[in-house]
Order: C-alpha cells, then structure tokens, then sequence
C-alpha cells in the first residue's frame, strides 16, 4: 500500500488473495490495512492538505498530474495484462472504457484544467438598497477526499476521481475494491517513483475489511467521500458521514431501460440487447430491461435468445471472446440466485440461467454465467427492479 510517501506493507504483516476470475486460481497476495494502516492514511492525507502548499501550488499539481500521465503510458501494456488477469475483463473491452478511453484524458483533461479554470471570479452589480460593495468568488478545494472505487471499470473509476479530485487541489485516499485491488496498488508504485506528489496527497489503502473501509465515512479528518457501487453501501455511507456533515458524492446500482416502440427499426433491436452481455453485465449503464412494444415482442424475443446462445464466452485473454466470468465466485452465485427466483416468481428463463460449462478445463474453477434472456414479468418484478450485474436481460 502507498501511505504518506511510503510503499509498505499491513502495520500487521495481513494479506489476502487476488484470485482470478477466470480460473479461480491465485494470482498472488495484496496488503491488507487494517485499522491502523487506515488511520496512518487519513493522517497523512490531513497533514498534507493542511501543512503543505498543495492546495494552493497549481503549477506543482500540474506537474505532478503530468509525470503521473507519462508514467501510466510507459506501463500500459502491463495495465491491460493486469485488467484481462484481474478484472476477468475481455481484452477487446481495454481497447475503450477499460484503459483506452481513461487513460486518454481522465488525468490529461484536469490537469489542462488547472491554468484554464476560472479559479476567482468578481460578482457584478451592488448589494442591497444600492450600496457599493465588492465581491468575489473563490473556489476552494474541499479538503481529504476518500474516493471508494468498484470492481468492475477499475482503472477508469480510478482515474476519473482522482484527476479532478487531485487537480483541485484536494488530498486523497483511495480504497480499491478487493477483487480488483492491483490497478490501484501499481498506480501507487508510480506515484511514489515517478512523481513530486509529496507524501500524503495520495495514499492508496486496499483492504478486504468494510469495517476498515467504513473508518472513511465516521472519520471528522474526511471531508469528503466519492464512492461507486452498491446503493447500499451507498446508503450506509450517506447515514455515516452525515454525522460528520461530509459532502457525499454516489454512484449507485441502476437498472437501465432500452424502449422499443412500435415504429421501431427491427434491424435496431439486436445489437442494443446483446450490449447487456458486455463484460457479463458488469457495467452500471447497460440497459439491463427491454421494454419493447407488444407487435414487435415475439419476433425480438426469438432473435435475442439465438444471439444470447451465439454471444462469444470464454477466456478474456481471447481477442474473440465477447464475454468472460464475472468478478467472484459470490457475484455468481448472486447472479444465479436472482435468475433462480425470477423463475420461482413465475418468470420464463428462455435462454441461459445456469452456470457456462462447455469451457476448456483451465477455465473450469472460473465465474461464468450463461448470457441470460428472462421474460413473463412485469416492470414490478424483483428481476425487473434489481440490478443484477451479470449478463441478464429482461424482456417486458
């Protein structure tokens, strides 16, 4: 972990596994902070903002946003391994949203930001009954800033926090999430050898403990907490932080509707609908309901079975594989029971709902889900309301 400067390891010597998602097998071991690693990290976050000229230095921040870049860059190769190896996404998907897209301007555009942005600006016109008066604007950093990051875009959620978060002038504490926890690690290996980023403005505190987790949202050192994920941890930490007024910025769980009327292209049903298989369902924009009008119904729900059977699944190191396993042997079986119930509520699986066993045996401890095609309910049904996060899709 990176804390005030240092790359070390748990204060107790912890750690726990980094399994792989596509064959359930160890990758290696990741330091695991506990309550004093987490304290330590807020400290140093505190002290940095408060006792070193970071928040007011712009030319500092744009130098280190800027040696970040360029470090990133000369290990982006190492970065896509790490994703496909990590994250069980396809390869095909670090071509975008996974890598590409983020490391193209998530650090770039901020940073630009810092000579550009309007940082004071006087406000025209007097005060009350005409008296003469002068005002300005000035806009603050909010201060430390623990950014809680998903499982399933890492390097993309990472980056977009921190770059706006860091270019502003604010101190951080990054907490990856456990089952993708080596984008976050190896981003602070680079910070601590390839920038000026004095010690403290970033810490970077993996744990697979929410109780540790759970000290950034009681802590009165916080100012502030970015979090994407679940809605609800997100309430959980909405509740916590309330107790110290921290601002609170979510991102939560959706359940995305694709509408189709009844003017509707055939042609353009397809390729929205498979959209939900991409990296098994494992993206909060995928619009995970088809409502679709009743004279188009039973063409579409025939045409998105067969392409759901044909969808490509198997080892995201394959450049052809459409779709990989999901992020854990917990989020399958999550999965798998919310299919299972939908069938129990009287729901129809057309195609899929069990586990992908027709994988070469290397594959075989691996998370695969059948991309799975669920109709007979309606908009109220659990199935229908409930982001699932696996390559599910229901047709209404």
């Amino acid at each position: 972990m990176l804390v005030d400067g240092q790359l070390r390891p748990a204060a107790d010597g912890a750690e726990f596994d980094n399994v792989s998602p596509a064959t359930g097998r160890v990758l290696g071991v990741t330091a695991a902070a506990g309550p004093t690693d987490m304290d330590g990290a807020i400290a140093a976050a505190r002290r940095a903002f408060d006792q070193t000229d970071w928040s007011t230095n712009r030319a500092l921040r744009r130098r280190c946003l800027d040696q970040l870049q360029a470090a990133l860059e000369t290990e982006k190769e190492d970065l896509r391994e790490e994703l496909v190896a990590g994250v069980g996404c396809p390869v095909m998907s670090t071509h975008d949203a996974q890598l590409e897209w983020p490391l193209a301007d998530s650090l770039r555009y901020p940073a630009r930001l810092i000579d550009e942005f309007d940082w004071e600006r006087p406000l025209d016109g007097g005060g009350l009954f005409g008296d003469r008066n002068l005002r300005t604007v000035v806009k603050e950093p909010v201060g430390v800033v623990a950014a809680i990051t998903p499982s399933n875009y890492p390097m993309e959620v990472i980056l977009n926090k921190l770059g706006p978060a860091l270019a502003t002038g604010n101190t951080v504490i990054l907490k990856p999430d456990p089952n993708t926890p080596w984008n976050a690690t190896r981003l602070g290996r680079l910070v601590a050898e390839h920038t000026d980023i004095p010690p403290g403005v970033l810490n970077v505190v993996p744990t697979p403990s929410n109780e540790v987790a759970s000290m950034l949202g009681s802590d009165p050192r916080v100012d502030m907490v970015s979090f994407t994920g679940s809605t609800a941890v997100g309430k959980q930490l909405m509740r916590t932080g309330a107790d110290t007024m921290k601002r609170v910025f979510l991102e939560l769980g959706g359940k995305s509707a694709l509408i189709v009327l009844d003017d509707a292209n055939p042609a353009r049903i397809l390729p929205g609908a498979v959209g939900v298989c991409v990296h098994a369902g494992q993206a909060c924009a995928l619009t995970t309901r088809l409502l679709i009008h009743e004279s188009l119904y039973d063409d579409a729900v025939g045409q998105i079975a067969a392409a759901f059977q044909a969808v490509p699944v198997g080892d995201p190191a394959s450049p052809g594989t459409f779709v990989g396993p999901v992020v854990s042997a917990q989020q399958k079986r999550r999965v798998l029971e919310a299919c299972e119930q939908a069938r129990r509520d009287g729901a129809e699986i057309i195609t899929g709902g069990g586990s992908f066993d027709n994988l070469p045996d290397y594959l075989a401890g691996g998370n695969f889900v059948q991309p799975t095609v669920i109709t007979g309910v309606d908009n109220s049904a659990a199935i229908a309301q409930q982001e699932i996060f696996g390559p599910v899709l229901v047709i209404i």
